[in-house]
């Protein structure tokens, strides 16, 4: 009997041992799955990451070897020129831009100097005002009044005379600008036309119309085109900022002369 027991007692105390096993299993069957799907979805999200900016980086390098390659299939002699045409127009450019705001001053603030210096010193220290101040305005201020000692005439002649000179130096080189401006586009067709020449002296050769012989010619031949309109475009932004800036030096010169003239008139009345 007391083997019996025992051996009942051994037999119960190894099933609940099995069913405690199993449901720590079970228990931990679950964690262990949430445990790999969240590994696994932030190794998916890691290789998301990844092969986005793996994405970004292969457009980057896509464009600007994308661009040179273009260039290059252009042709070496259109294409050469093209560059040459920008090259020069954006150096002219940038040297006008730095001038021209060099030259721009307060016309206001002269004038009122001037009339302050002319009423109170004479013309010597108007003049001094004059050669003391940078810009065109101040150069023809100073020639007026170094003029003045012949008469107001010729004063005024010497104001209208000498702005003009000073709107040559402005309007310096700018028309090598608007040169390149037409030039670059115009090399672009041609290199389109000749393009589109050899592609049909490819077909003539072939003796029949293949389409792969036929676009690759036509590629070649628009992408002058292509580069050169991108060059006329860049360059017309930067001549039409500088006329404009010409144009509002040039209105102060002018009015600027018109007070030089009156500020003179009013002192020989004196």
């Amino acid at each position: 009997m007391k083997r019996l027991f025992s051996i009942l007692a051994i037999t119960g105390l190894m099933t609940f041992g099995n069913v405690q096993a199993q449901d720590s299993t079970q228990a931990a069957a679950p964690a262990t799955e949430q445990v790999a799907d969240t590994t696994a979805t932030e190794a998916t999200t890691d290789e998301a990451a990844a092969t986005t900016t793996d994405e970004a980086v292969a457009e980057e390098v896509t464009f600007t070897q994308g661009m040179k390659k273009r260039f290059i299939e252009g042709g070496p002699a259109f294409m050469g020129i093209v560059l040459i045409c920008l090259i020069l127009g954006l150096a002219i450019a940038i040297e006008r831009i730095i001038y021209l705001n060099l030259s721009s001053t307060n016309s206001k603030k002269l004038i009122s100097e001037v009339e302050i210096a002319l009423n109170s010193g004479g013309v010597n220290a108007a003049k001094e005002v004059a050669r003391n101040t940078a810009g065109p305005v101040a150069s023809i201020f100073y020639q007026g009044l170094d003029r003045y000692s012949h008469g107001l005439d010729s004063a005024e002649k010497s104001i209208v005379a000498y702005g003009g000179v000073q709107m040559g130096q402005l309007e310096k080189n700018v028309s090598w600008i608007s040169l390149f401006i037409a030039l670059a586009p115009m090399l672009g067709f041609m290199g389109t036309v000749i393009g589109m020449i050899e592609a049909f002296d490819q077909i003539q050769s072939a003796g029949s119309m293949e389409p792969s012989l036929v676009a690759g010619g036509i590629k070649v031949a628009l992408l002058t085109t292509v580069f050169g309109l991108i060059v006329a475009i860049i360059l017309q932004v930067f001549y039409n900022y500088i006329t404009a800036k010409i144009d509002s030096i040039v209105n102060d010169m002018e009015d600027a002369s018109i007070s030089l003239v009156d500020m003179l008139s009013d002192y020989s009345k004196k």
